[in-house]
């Protein structure tokens, strides 16, 4: 509050002098000041006492106390009379009640509010026009941002030599993709309509999606050293063990022709989208199943031609690679790709192919097994754990484990008989095609049988499929469906390591779960298909910013588990969303409205993983703003 003079002039021209009391506001159309009331004529005082007489008053209007032996100012008690009167007049008789407006907890603040150590600030407030607006969820970005700060990616970023907005961008749009997956088009919405402004303490108003696809063409260009930085932070920050690396690929589909992407391709799908277009992600994970380095390839790359590549980008983002052991799936059991391990002095676990594995009938028939003790799965105590047998065997300077699931077993039986009903029913078709005469050029015939022992190479091997003068025939090869009946459920494992056990070569092994858990999980809940960009640069973008917001969804799985919580982020997604951000609108009878923003009171579940995250209860430090309305 501060004292204004102010003059007007009559018709014989005389002035008339008047002094009034006002404070500056905000309004939409930017600071104005309003008048509280009229002080008549102030000359009895001099000029330097009017900003302590203002302060006075103000300070009495706000219900400080007076100290005992010091006389009060008669004219203050007067003027702070005029003002009660002159609002008392304007508010209807409602309840009123004093409410302490105080949040002495040091902090640093983000607007306007008392200062660190202040006294309460004791307010009367109109208790029937209290209301609550601008109700936010806050619970899962505020999950996100602060593993982003522990992870210290704003760091990692800025070594990079992003720009702070770059930053702030990436920011917002990784926390998106973690919370509430959106195209860059729609993220401006669920920015105007999330908490993320308050938890990061920046005012997101305004922004649109050309900004944020601008800052996807910034983020392409640093991903190779973003990645190799995110790497050794986790690796120090975790404890996280970088003798093992597992490799896997899956594909991710297009909406669109996407003409201006070369590696647009059609190719052998993992989300069964043959009609669409594709790029295949290559992805490494440690045990932990952090992502160590992923590589965009062609969609119509084969996995057995991407091991070299990815291994080139895996060493220059961790390092020397050597005394590792790298493990891979069937697909890529090549022997020229077990040669590049051993090459770069790395080992390797890979399960063998079907048609390896069939020349061990005679060990697999054999006793001498040992059962692999597996542990119930924390989430799930009551669940059953199928029954795995494994054995040890040396040939050809390789250590093999042969292994037995009992759950895979029923799994492959089943699987064999579909696709053996699916392959007769496609001879029967192709044989009345021939019988027909509509398929008669002896090339066209074959192709058709060649194409359909592509599409069932599970069983099309004991089937002997001919086409002479008396038409289309296939015969059963029994002894060789003998074979296969007979290793449902068994599978061969290869490696070059002489130290382990049978039992701790599967467990090994079985760890490759974890990079498919990590595609599942970019997958569902952050949504990285299907992919909308057209260009090169923006779906490698995109991808990356889904292996961001990863980073920090498998860090704060990895913390829960740590500390005996064994939930999914999707479940704690779900459980923090009803924790929120809010304004309290709280009308005051002498000085206009205070409005809080704040974090609402945290649910005995939302404290229960704050607790298991090592996070303050509190969302966000208050911040208190005053109005005349």
């Amino acid at each position: 509050m501060y004292i204004r003079k102010t003059v007007q002039k009559a018709k014989n021209g005389k002035e008339y002098v008047n002094y009034l009391l006002v404070e500056s506001v905000m309004t939409e159309k930017g600071p104005r000041q309003r008048t509280i009331c009229s002080l008549g004529n102030l000359r009895p005082r001099p000029l330097g006492e009017w900003l302590v007489l203002a302060r006075k008053v103000e300070e009495k209007l706000a219900g400080q106390l007076e100290l005992e032996g010091v006389e009060s100012d008669p004219l203050v008690a007067e003027i702070v009379g005029k003002i009660k009167a002159r609002r008392s007049e304007r508010l209807p008789a409602e309840d009123t009640v004093s409410a302490i407006s105080d949040d002495a907890s040091g902090e640093k603040r983000h607007g306007a509010g008392q200062a660190p150590g202040a006294a309460p600030e004791i307010v009367s407030v109109i208790a029937d026009r209290v209301t609550v607006e601008e109700c936010r969820e806050a619970g899962p970005a505020y999950v996100g941002n602060c593993f982003w700060e522990r992870i210290g990616i704003d760091d990692v970023l800025k070594e990079a030599g992003l720009s702070k907005k770059t930053r702030l961008l990436t920011r917002v749009m990784t926390l998106n993709r973690l919370v509430s997956p959106r195209s860059e088009h729609a993220m401006p919405g669920w920015i105007d309509t999330s908490a993320v402004g308050d938890l990061i303490g920046a005012d997101l108003a305004g922004l649109n999606d050309d900004a944020l696809y601008r800052n996807l063409d910034r983020l392409h260009a640093c991903r190779d050293q973003i990645e190799k930085g995110l790497t050794a932070r986790e690796r120090d920050l975790f404890n996280l063990d970088a003798s093992v690396y597992f490799y896997d690929l899956t594909s991710t589909y297009f909406e669109g022709q996407c003409a201006k992407n070369p590696k647009a391709e059609r190719g052998y799908s993992r989300d069964r989208r043959s009609d669409c277009k594709q790029v295949v992600l290559g992805m490494v994970v440690n045990r932990d199943g952090f992502t160590c380095a992923h590589e965009v390839f062609e969609g119509g790359r084969q996995d057995a031609k991407s091991l070299n590549n990815m291994l080139d980008i895996l060493e220059k983002r961790t390092g020397r690679l050597e005394g590792s052991t790298i493990v891979v799936d069937r697909g890529m059991a090549l022997d020229e790709n077990l040669a590049a391990i051993r090459g770069r002095e790395c080992h390797y676990i890979v399960a063998s192919r079907q048609a390896e594995r069939n020349a061990w009938l005679e060990e697999f028939e054999s006793g001498d097994w040992q059962e692999v003790k597996r542990t119930p799965s924390p989430t799930n105590p009551a669940q059953r754990k199928s029954k795995v047998l494994v054995k040890r065997a040396e040939r050809n300077g390789e250590t093999c484990i042969l292994c037995i699931s009992g759950g895979r077993s029923s799994k492959d039986a089943a699987i064999r008989r579909s696709h053996e009903e699916r392959l007769i029913r496609d001879l029967q078709k192709l044989e009345k095609r021939v019988a027909s005469g509509r398929l008669k050029k002896p090339e066209k015939i074959w192709e058709a049988i060649g194409r359909i022992k592509e599409r069932y190479p599970r069983v099309a091997r004991y089937y002997s499929i001919e086409w002479g003068e008396t038409g289309l025939k296939w015969e059963e090869n029994a002894e060789k469906k003998a074979i296969a009946e007979a290793l449902d459920g068994a599978y061969l494992l290869k490696t070059d390591r002489t130290d382990l056990s049978a039992d701790e070569a599967w467990r090994v092994y079985s760890m490759l779960t974890r990079a498919e858990s990590a595609f599942r999980a970019m997958k569902s809940p952050l949504s990285e298909r299907p992919i909308f960009h057209q260009t090169q640069n923006r779906v490698e973008a995109h991808i990356f910013l889904c292996i961001l917001a990863y980073h920090l969804l498998v860090a704060v799985e990895k913390t829960l588990r740590d500390n005996g919580l064994n939930d999914s982020w999707a479940t704690v997604r779900d459980t923090l969303s009803s924790h929120q951000t809010v304004t309290v609108v709280l009308p005051t009878t002498n000085r206009g409205t205070l409005r809080i923003r704040r974090g609402s009171a945290p649910e005995p579940e939302h404290i229960r993983i704050y607790d298991a995250l090592g996070l303050p209860h509190a969302i966000m430090t208050p911040i208190k703003t005053w109005s005349s309305t």
